[in-house]
């Protein structure tokens, strides 16, 4: 006999169980519903794409996360880290013929070889929803709306929806005249939260090769904590504190007008989406939000869940530790690494695989154990009967209601209920002789152990009532 192989999975993989898996397809049906609510269609992209189209220039932070290799025609492959990318990709090839703008969405798992973490993996799902081929600030402001409806949806009351400017950033950076090393500030900001202030500081000025004050004096910006209309004015009076060489005066002038023009679309956005009925304090702004990919241009969003919950370890913690659960901004110039034709976009992602976690430490009450799909149980009381339970399952899933018969009819009906119990179905209907004689089926309500009678004919209207879809 042959060795028998350990089953395993890679380290930052997992397998999905029924009880986790009917969460993670709600939490995508509900995105679904959100997305197309705003005119947002499908598409999908390969999994697996030529390097080269995954990894632009080269030579960045993508390279050391991405799943790379040759395949069986020796060509230079990887695996998609984002929906984003290929998505870029996909408008340079096909939008000329669909038209701009163009909204999009997409739903996929993407791979990253980084280090994993509570919630973190190297397979995970994104829900994607993108605008391409229109700079106007209508469609950012709508991002914002999208992830506000999407985690009401879902079921959250406390979230924030964080944004910032690359915009902002950018003129910091043209003031201090350092935007050739713009991107290695960025990734260190973006840690501030896992790593801390000093950390950031000593990457700033081992990476970006920077003078202390400059790095000091950006810390200081970003680390900014104001309501959004102070925070936006000080932006402003910070600007102009900032202590430029006389030989920079001009760029400092030009760096103003755009950091004004970042904030003036920001003020936008927490006007808008006021009016369009987003709760005060939903929308936070927060300078120390960067995103450490480098294709953002503009408007820049993190989305963190808010409250308390009991760890492992029977301590409390922060639900934001979770890091942001829905992410994204606006990209203008990502498709010119694939086409000549100008095609800006915007759009946000929402981290599945997070977001579970994240759920699964609140105990959220989609995730209540529940390991079928179904929610009636046909009990078997009588094998010559087969034919009449199997008939009323399919009347009941005609009209709308999962259900499933139990198979084996030599099973007592305690171990029948047994399986139901573990299963997680919310109803039992159960028929012998009696019941087929009269027309009048037993339902049984599994979590309140309450029993009652309900003619044959009026079983789906019945259980409707009880709100099952």
């Amino acid at each position: 006999m042959s060795k028998l192989i350990e089953p395993r999975t890679l380290k930052g993989f997992r397998d999905y169980a029924p009880s986790l898996m009917i969460p993670r397809e709600r939490v995508l049906e509900t995105a679904r519903r959100v997305y197309r609510s705003y005119g947002f269609a499908p598409i999908d992209t390969p999994a697996m794409e030529y390097a080269e189209v995954l990894l632009g220039k080269g030579g960045g932070e993508n390279d050391k996360i991405v799943y790379r290799f040759k395949d069986h025609g020796d060509r230079d492959v990887a695996l998609r880290f984002d929906l984003t990318v290929p998505f870029a990709r996909f408008a340079a090839q096909t939008v000329p013929q669909l038209g701009v703008p163009f909204k999009r969405y997409a739903m996929g798992p993407v791979w990253r070889g980084e280090n994993t973490g509570h919630g973190r993996y190297r397979e995970f799902w994104q829900c994607d929803f993108d605008t391409i081929g229109t700079t106007a600030n209508a469609s950012d402001i709508e991002t914002a709306l999208v992830i506000n409806d999407l985690f009401t949806a879902l079921g959250f009351e406390q979230f924030e929806i964080r944004v910032n400017s690359r915009l902002i950033f950018n003129a910091f950076m043209r003031a201090f005249h350092i935007e050739h090393v713009a991107i290695p500030i960025l990734r260190a900001i973006d840690k501030l939260p896992k790593v801390g202030k000093d950390a950031v500081l000593e990457e700033m000025l081992a990476q970006a090769s920077i003078s202390k004050y400059v790095a000091d004096t950006i810390l200081a910006i970003v680390d900014t904590d104001h309501p959004n209309e102070e925070m936006l004015n000080k932006l402003d009076e910070i600007f102009v504190a900032i202590n430029v060489p006389p030989e920079l005066v001009e760029s400092n002038y030009q760096a103003r007008i755009l950091m004004q023009a970042g904030v003036q679309k920001l003020r936008e956005l927490l006007a808008v989406a006021k009016a369009a009925g987003v709760p005060d304090g939903r929308i936070r702004i927060d300078l120390s939000i960067a995103r450490g990919l480098d294709y953002y241009t503009g408007t820049i969003y993190e989305t963190f869940l808010l409250g308390d919950y009991t760890d492992e370890k029977g301590k409390p913690a922060k639900l934001s530790g979770f890091g942001s659960v829905c992410s994204g901004g606006r990209y203008d110039n990502l498709a010119s690494l694939y086409t000549k034709q100008v095609l800006p976009g915007v759009g946000a992602s929402l981290g599945v695989d997070r977001l579970l976690a994240a759920m699964e430490a609140m105990k959220h009450p989609w995730l209540g154990g529940r390991s079928t799909p179904a929610d009636v149980l046909v009990v078997q009381l009588d094998a010559a009967r087969l034919a009449d339970y199997m008939r009323i399952a399919a009347v009941l899933r005609a009209a709308g209601i999962p259900t499933e018969v139990y198979p084996d009819a030599t099973k007592k009906l305690k171990a029948q209920f047994e399986y139901a119990d573990k299963r997680g179905f919310r109803y039992a209907l159960i028929a012998g002789g009696e019941e087929f004689s009269t027309g009048v089926w037993k339902v049984k309500d599994l979590a309140k152990r309450e029993e009652r009678t309900v003619p044959e004919a009026e079983l789906a209207k019945a259980l409707h009532r009880e709100e099952i879809s």
